[in-house]
């Protein structure tokens, strides 16, 4: 722990004592502020890939439907869950009529159609297009009635709603142009908060949506959405009243926060947030399957899970949470921790003299930190014979070189919806924002997901969801770690927060006090 670690938390209750209420601009304006580690690439909702910065798009945007704190699909602009007809391809939604934009604009099912054709047209590149491929077309029934008819069955469409899609105004993209919703979307949603700046590296500032269609909302009248990539210092303006909510607090430190006075925290596992080395079957030495399976068997990911994470993360072999009905427990022990198995693989790969690889591991925090484990992870290598190099990286450049097949490993989590299929399509398929990053296919592998699409209850879908497991640990394309832990730590002025098991921050019901 660094001086300034140590000095905070012997300080902690006096820091907490000396500053009453700095996040108070003027009598009158209550000012809520966070603290994010990575600045975001884009405010644009449809090109967005930045889990932290979503906490602002998802506060400036809405869509249809949304999650809730424990990843229940519910609605938001639609006023239910939509009709579904018999053969799941027809979706009817009823729409709010009481909704409208940040510029005074009504919301109507016009916005919904144009956003989602907007989207959906390959000259516009968004990056989550192929995500909502299967719709077919968008049928307009009246201002308050939307039908979307699918190519086929598509269980999971509805769970990507808020996370990679928002609905924007009708004529908005020609209107302002692409830039504006990347950098400055004012006007642009129906969310509780209306965008004001993005200081790039500095902070975002939001204001209150004063004509917000949930009456009472937000209780704030500001957000200012503080870029601090020091784990140091978003400590530190937690602990002085500096910022009210952080995210991602260092393992180490968010056990010590817990019993701090004046500081509440919380956790829970993120049911779409994997964590794995992305490992780049086209390039050596992740070209071998037994290599692949070498470095997974030498890797004691409870260990980690215990000593390092202390406890924030779901350690498990195979991409499925433990507690899951889906969870496969005979494809997690086939490539779990077994040091004589992992010896014993990497003897069979064409890599068995003195392998070495480098490992792109995030600078700054991204959900944690996880530099401390990948160091874990190097003595653990290198007890079976195997060398890990560790390059630290930001991680949007992580990101780039993985979406571009450029990496030949990288240690980085994915957040996404809680759909059990998502990042297994996105990183396992063609034509996906992450398929260079595996640079692996199985035509196998496509079928089985293809058929989960048709299946919602748990007594046809779970048998799927395993089948699809022992295809992926039979080639092992990556290694999976396990499911991080959201953790947040906040002040005890601010109530009616809470960890999301979707978003990190969900700031829309916070009020001060």
């Amino acid at each position: 722990m660094s001086l300034n670690r140590r000095t905070l938390f012997q300080a902690g209750a006096a820091g907490l004592g000396m500053i009453a209420a700095p996040h108070i601009a003027g009598a009158a304006e209550r000012v809520l502020t966070v603290a994010l580690p990575n600045n975001p690439s884009t405010l644009d909702p449809i090109q967005i890939s930045n889990h932290d910065a979503m906490a602002i798009t998802n506060t400036v945007f809405e869509n249809l439907l949304e999650t809730d704190l424990e990843g229940n699909v519910v609605p938001c602009l639609a006023r239910a869950m939509p009709t579904i007809s018999d053969d799941a391809l027809r979706f009817t939604f009823d729409l709010r009529d009481d909704v409208v934009f940040h510029n005074g604009q009504k919301f109507s099912a016009e916005d919904v159609k144009y956003s989602y054709e907007y989207m959906l047209d390959p000259k516009n590149r968004s990056v989550r297009r192929s995500l909502f491929s299967p719709i077919e077309r968008i049928e307009i029934e009246n201002p308050t009635r939307i039908t979307f008819l699918l190519k086929h069955p598509y269980r999971p469409w509805l769970q990507y709603m808020q996370k990679f899609m928002a609905v924007f105004p009708k004529g908005s993209r020609e209107a302002v142009g692409d830039d504006a919703f990347k950098s400055a979307p004012v006007g642009l949603g129906t969310g509780p908060g209306i965008f004001v700046e993005w200081q790039p590296d500095t902070q975002l500032v939001l204001k209150r949506n004063p004509n917000y269609w949930r009456k009472g909302k937000p209780a704030w009248d500001r957000v200012v959405a503080q870029i601090v990539p020091e784990d140091a210092t978003r400590l530190a303006y937690l602990m002085t009243g500096q910022t009210q909510i952080i995210s991602a607090p260092p393992p180490r430190d968010f056990e010590k926060l817990k019993t701090q006075p004046g500081i509440k925290t919380g956790s829970r596992v993120a049911l779409g947030g994997m964590w794995f080395m992305q490992t780049n079957t086209k390039r050596a030495p992740f070209d071998d399957v037994n290599f692949r399976k070498a470095v997974s068997c030498a890797i004691d990911r409870k260990a980690i899970a215990r000593d390092v994470l202390y406890g924030l993360l779901d350690a498990t072999a195979t991409p499925a949470p433990t507690a899951t009905s889906y969870y496969n427990a005979a494809a997690d022990a086939a490539i779990g921790y077994n040091p004589a198995r992992a010896k014993d693989y990497l003897a069979k790969s064409k890599y068995a003299e003195k392998p070495s690889f480098e490992l792109l591991v995030p600078s700054i925090p991204y959900l944690f930190d996880a530099k401390d484990s990948a160091v874990v992870m190097q003595s653990q290598l290198a007890a079976v014979g195997i060398d890990m190099k560790i390059t630290l990286m930001e991680q949007p450049q992580i990101l780039t070189r993985a979406i571009a097949g450029t990496q030949v490993a990288s240690l980085m989590p994915l957040m996404a919806p809680a759909d059990p299929t998502f990042i297994i399509q996105i990183c396992y398929t063609a034509n996906q924002i992450m398929s260079k990053s595996s640079g692996y296919t199985n035509p196998a592998l496509d079928a089985a997901i293809q058929e989960s699409y048709r299946y919602t209850d748990a007594a046809r879908l779970d048998p799927v969801l395993k089948r699809i497991q022992d295809i992926l640990v039979e080639d092992c394309p990556n290694i999976w770690l396990g499911f991080v832990g959201i953790a947040n730590a906040w002040r005890d002025e601010v109530k009616g927060f809470a960890p999301n098991s979707g978003l990190s921050l969900q700031l829309r019901d916070v009020t001060l006090g």
